[in-house]
């Protein structure tokens, strides 16, 4: 059995190389879930992950998470999971957001 190499991924890097509205990609795969990166300057649309928690990390910018009792806001650093069946949208706080998120490979979206 080969065994897969690591790889190092410099969100920095991507980052600086998409200025557009909006990006989102996998990057990595952990067991069962996986690792995106997400750029936006504009919200997202209200969903809800029927099947899946969903976690933010900031890595730069401002996020906010608004939810149906208020809105979370998130700096560089810092971490939250939104459990599944809770809708949200996110959103940057100023200009540009960049983000983490993990979730499963099967997560499902339910737009609204």
């Amino acid at each position: 059995m080969e065994l897969l190499q690591p790889t190092v991924i410099d969100t920095k890097a991507i980052s600086a190389e998409h200025p557009e509205d909006y990006f989102n990609t996998i990057l990595s795969s952990v067991n069962d879930h996986i690792v995106r990166i997400g750029i936006m300057t504009e919200p997202y649309f209200w969903h809800l992950h029927p099947n899946s928690d969903e976690t933010f990390l900031v890595l730069e910018g401002t996020l906010l998470i608004d939810l149906e009792t208020g809105t979370i806001e998130l700096q560089p650093g810092q971490l939250l999971t939104i459990p599944k069946n809770m809708r949200h949208c996110t959103r940057p706080g100023g200009e540009r957001s960049v983000n983490l998120t993990i979730e499963h490979k099967q997560t499902e979206t339910v737009m609204g």
